[in-house]
C-alpha cells in the first residue's frame, strides 16, 4: 500500500518516528538504527512496509530498502512478529544480520532485547534453508545454482552468501565484488563495500 514516505520528521521516540507528510502525520514503528539517522525538523524517506491484524494496522519504516527487506524476512520465520523483528534490528545492521545468519552465530541474535536462545536458533535455521533453496534472491534464483545448503569456503563465497540473504541476485553479487580487495579487507568491510557499488547509479 505504502512504498515509502517522503516528508518532514515532525516527532521521534523509542521505537517511533513521525513523519509529516503535506500536513499528515505518519506515525512509523521503527528501529534504532533508522532513529539514528532522524533529525526533528529535517527532511527524510522511510520505505514502509504496513502490518495489517484483525485489531489493528501499523505502519514500519526504515531508512533503507536494505533494513526493510530484512524486516520483512524476520517476520517471515514461524514465532517471529514484528516487534522482535524491529528488536533484532536495533542490535545489528542488515549486514551484521546476514552474516549472523550465514556464520551461525546465534550469539549475535540474542543480543537483541527479548530475544532467546531457541528463537535465534530457528531464524538461523529457517533462514538458511530458505537461502539454500534460493526463496531469499529476486526471481527464486537458487544461490550457486545447485538448490543445496550453502557452506562458505572463504571470505568471497561467505560476502556472496550474506549478500544472497540481503535479497541481490547472482548477478549483482559477482559485479559488486568484482575488483574488491577480498584477501586484505575483513568480512564485514567487504559487505559493506559491495553494498555502497550496487547503491552507486
Amino acid at each position: 500500500m505504502f512504498y515509502y514516505l517522503n516528508g518532514t520528521v515532525a516527532h521521534v521516540a523509542p521505537y517511533l518516528a513521525v513523519i509529516d507528510c503535506n500536513g499528515v502525520g505518519y506515525a512509523c514503528r521503527t528501529t534504532h538504527q533508522t532513529l539514528a539517522q532522524l533529525q526533528k525538523g529535517e527532511r527524510a524517506k522511510l520505505y514502509t512496509y504496513l502490518n495489517v491484524r484483525e485489531d489493528a494496522m501499523e505502519l514500519y519504516g526504515f531508512y533503507t530498502e536494505n533494513e526493510r527487506s530484512c524486516f520483512e524476512m524476520l517476520i517471515g520465520v514461524s514465532g517471529v512478529g514484528p516487534k522482535a523483528a524491529i528488536s533484532i534490528l536495533s542490535s545489528t545492521t542488515p549486514e551484521g544480520l546476514a552474516m549472523s545468519i550465514i556464520t551461525g552465530d546465534e550469539k549475535a541474535l540474542t543480543v537483541a532485547p527479548g530475544i532467546g536462545k531457541k528463537i535465534a536458533q530457528r531464524i538461523i535455521l529457517e533462514l538458511k534453508d530458505k537461502l539454500a533453496k534460493g526463496q531469499l534472491s529476486p526471481g527464486g534464483e537458487t544461490y550457486g545454482g545447485t538448490g543445496v545448503t550453502v557452506i562458505p569456503e572463504n571470505k568471497s563465497s561467505e560476502a556472496a552468501a550474506a549478500l544472497a540473504v540481503l535479497g541481490y541476485s547472482q548477478g549483482e553479487i559477482a559485479a559488486a565484488l568484482k575488483g574488491l580487495d577480498v584477501e586484505g579487507m575483513t568480512l564485514e568491510a567487504l559487505i559493506k563495500a559491495a553494498l555502497k557499488k550496487m547503491a552507486q547509479p
